[in-house]
């Protein structure tokens, strides 16, 4: 698909209700179910919609054909940071979780509901009447400390693997045999089984037991990240690139198994469907983009590392086969949602994000983004406070929909890029005299210097320690 300005080429269709039901009953149905899966360390080379050439991506391809096609979309720049943001719609300074660590591995710092500024687009959802769900990697809490965490978080029901936790080697398994945590079984290991189908059952099975009330789903996939195995469906994919590629294969096979699930309970066109990336692709992956070599950029600040796949599907609802250059990043989810949910995000919660339901819904024709940002590279560490940024302003990239600066940690501009003439960002413009790549440095120079001069730290209440935590002389 080429990279165009949004066309919005259907009309919003309005829900027909009954003229026997009552006010309140009308404004349920006209609350639409949201299902955002974001997939794990997918970059646009392994999507076919998006011009992957050594793929077939047929039922993530329908969505993009159906909906809405987002070619400017950042995530952050590696999984916990990605996944604060999309729940809290705040960018990692805010709320401290500028650098990746896994919790679990760490024992030490938390993703802490009882702090207003970790609120999650959960519940806010709870609060208009959504039933809510997650499925499949959490990473940010360790569910030994609190095994209520995803209650806590809004969570009506979960199946979820918590990400590694020290000391105990069985949930180190996220794909066979793994190791997951539901409400009803606390966490156990589920011999013989295959992850990705525990995850997504979980989620069609809540949608069986709630298609009659409103819905948000959450289906943060463990796919596909490593370690690289064989799928049930490719049981004999033996080299890296080969079991990656019957990966993505799983991936897209569980989207049309959700999709076909909404067809099947009657819901689909007041269900809208999300689909986006934590990520690039693994650094170890090779793909080919346009018949271009493209390797993986995961942790890279390049656009290969940060612009990932995002596609906005709901027919009646969504415009369809509409490609857009609209800018946004995972900030904006939490916004949409609640603004797609008939709510107001409440004013003591601050959010960087916008809502995109006019653009997604038809009524507006680009977002109201003028830039986005990615944020967060590398890992955290410790001081005797607990867990930190490694430095006091983390590197991060800032761009609009032509131009792209890469800030770095000293809160200077030491890239300018035109990604319109140089998308591999090869030509550093720093130096130019050109007057329009000089406004646009300015136009950078405003934006960082708006940003606080140090990061914040996560916000979590002190413990007392346990066995598996990390401690600051071994790191």
């Amino acid at each position: 698909m080429s990279h165009v300005r949004t066309l919005v080429v259907t009309t919003l269709c309005a829900f027909f209700l009954p003229a026997a039901m009552l006010p309140s009953q009308a404004a349920e149905v006209r609350k639409p179910n949201i299902l955002f899966i974001m997939v794990d360390d997918l970059g646009k080379d392994w999507v076919s919609c998006y011009g992957a050439d050594d793929i077939g991506t047929p039922n993530i391809d329908a969505l993009a054909e159906g909906g809405m096609t987002f070619h400017n979309a950042y995530s952050m720049g590696s999984c916990s940071q990605s996944r604060t943001t999309l729940l809290t719609g705040k960018y990692p300074y805010r709320t401290g979780w500028v650098s990746h660590w896994d919790v679990p591995r760490w024992g030490v710092g938390y993703f802490d509901w009882k702090k207003t500024e970790n609120t999650t687009f959960a519940r806010l959802m709870k609060d208009l009447g959504y039933a809510t769900c997650a499925a499949g990697k959490w990473q940010i809490n360790d569910f030994r400390v609190e095994p209520d965490a995803l209650r806590k978080h809004g969570f009506d029901d979960w199946a979820m693997w918590t990400g590694f936790e020290t000391s105990n080697p069985p949930s180190d398994k996220r794909y066979q045999d793994p190791y997951i945590n539901t409400p009803e079984a606390g966490s156990r290991t589920y011999a013989g089984q295959f992850g990705p189908d525990i995850y997504t059952d979980r989620l069609i099975g809540f949608m069986r037991a709630h298609h009659n009330e409103p819905m948000m789903l959450y289906y943060p996939m463990p796919l596909l990240h490593g370690p690289w195995v064989a799928t049930p469906d490719e049981p004999d994919a033996r080299s890296r690139l080969d079991r990656h590629k019957a990966m993505v294969r799983y991936v897209d096979k569980m989207v049309g198994q959700l999709v076909d699930t909404l067809d099947e309970l009657g819901i689909r066109d007041r269900t809208i469907v999300f689909l986006a990336s934590d990520n690039g692709t693994d650094a170890k992956i090779t793909g080919s983009l346009n018949r271009q070599a493209v390797k993986g950029a995961k942790g890279s600040q390049s656009e290969a590392g940060v612009c990932g796949p995002f596609l906005v599907n709901c027919p009646g609802l969504v415009p369809a086969g509409v490609e857009t250059d609209a800018l946004t990043d995972l900030s904006d989810m939490l916004p949409t949602f609640v603004e797609l949910g008939g709510g107001k995000v409440p004013d003591n919660l601050i959010v960087d994000g916008v809502s995109l339901a006019p653009l997604i819904l038809g009524k507006e024709q680009d977002s109201s983004r003028e830039w986005i940002m990615s944020l967060s590279f590398g890992a955290g560490t410790l001081d005797a406070q607990g867990v930190r940024p490694r430095r006091d302003f983390g590197p991060r990239v800032i761009r609009d929909k032509r131009y792209k600066a890469w800030v770095s940690s000293n809160k200077k501009i030491d890239r300018l890029h035109d990604l319109e003439e140089d998308p591999l960002e090869k030509a550093n413009l720093l130096g130019s005299t050109e007057q329009e790549h000089q406004q646009a440095l300015a136009r950078f120079e405003q934006i960082v210097d708006s940003l606080p001069e140090k990061d914040g730290r996560p916000r979590y209440e002190p413990r007392a320690p346990n066995p598996w935590d990390r401690q600051m002389a071994n790191h």
